[in-house]
């Protein structure tokens, strides 16, 4: 069973919940909840990172794990064009872990909080065999604002930032900018509140687990066929199999009106049109006219 159908089983034996206070609950980069009275959107998103499956400890420095800790969440936040406002981090550790270590990973999460205005207030701690990290990060938008999974239309053009691959081709070489790429990815929360804010745009997801997966998770959720028409933008070096299956890019998929005229480059990253919405299967995606097949990351997948 894949992640997507087992989130899909949790998601229908989870009691059906009807309350003001829930805007959007699960199947989307962050749940929505709206406190009584309030003129503003809580986002609330949770992610885990796990030794051996997202970092190894031999080769990823205290620093960049913190870093890369918070700025999961954060792309969560950036996702749906929220401001972020703090988080929680809790820690499970083998007794070989030092203080030292305990030091430097807090020095990347708090570099990271610092730049983005994102507060630590808290969390937990616990013995473990291998080093696991929860961060849950809390962000805000607008009421009734949030860009969502859900909201791609027919007609809609399809459009990606940056430049896809680069995580995959930092992990295969260790070297380089792609490697800087893949220990410190940057959410694109600027980025995020100018596509919702400036543009418009009510559709969006981040780009975690690789574009073809990430599409599929994006075409179900809004009932739609996405086709890609033309090859996604490769990071210098990467291959096309990288830009399309690659993981952990953190790069924002956006729907906008073909109507609508979006720029080459906003909050200093390139955005570039790859295709289309349609009318047809949910959960379809095409690429060049072929089928594409979900590669990408799951944790499931055998």
């Amino acid at each position: 069973m894949s992640e997507l159908e087992r989130i899909e089983r949790i998601r229908r034996r989870v009691p059906s919940i009807r309350d003001s206070r829930l805007v959007l609950g699960i199947g989307d980069d962050c749940a929505i909840l709206r406190p009584p009275g309030a003129t503003d959107d809580w986002l609330v998103s949770t992610d885990l990172l796990v030794e051996a499956v997202h970092f190894l400890p031999d080769t990823h420095a205290p620093s960049d794990i913190g870093h890369k800790a918070l700025a999961r969440g954060l792309s969560d936040i950036a996702a749906m064009g929220g401001e972020a406002k703090f988080c929680l981090i809790s820690l499970a550790l083998p007794d070989c872990v030092e203080d030292e270590w305990l030091d430097m990973f807090y020095e990347g999460v708090n570099r990271l909080g610092s730049e983005t205005g994102t507060l630590l207030i808290g969390g937990d701690m616990a013995g473990a065999a291998q080093i696991v990290c929860d961060v849950v990060v809390c962000g805000s938008v607008p009421r009734d604002s949030a860009m969502r999974r859900d909201q791609a239309r027919p007609g809609d053009a399809v459009y990606v930032s940056g430049s896809l691959g680069g995580s995959a081709l930092g992990l295969e070489s260790r070297t380089g900018d792609s490697w800087d790429r893949h220990l410190r990815p940057q959410p694109h929360l600027e980025l995020g509140i100018f596509l919702r804010k400036t543009l418009g745009v009510r559709a969006a997801m981040d780009l975690s687990d690789g574009l073809s997966i990430d599409l599929l998770r994006f075409a179900t959720e809004s009932g739609v066929e996405i086709a890609i028409d033309q090859p996604p933008p490769c990071f210098p070096g990467a291959s096309r199999e990288q830009s399309l299956h690659g993981g952990e890019d953190y790069e924002l998929v956006f729907t906008l009106s073909s109507r609508i005229t979006v720029p080459s480059e906003a909050a200093s990253v390139p955005l570039t049109r790859i295709g289309e919405v349609r009318e047809g299967e949910a959960g379809r995606v095409t690429f060049l006219g072929e089928l594409l097949q979900p590669g990408g990351w799951d944790h499931f997948r055998k």
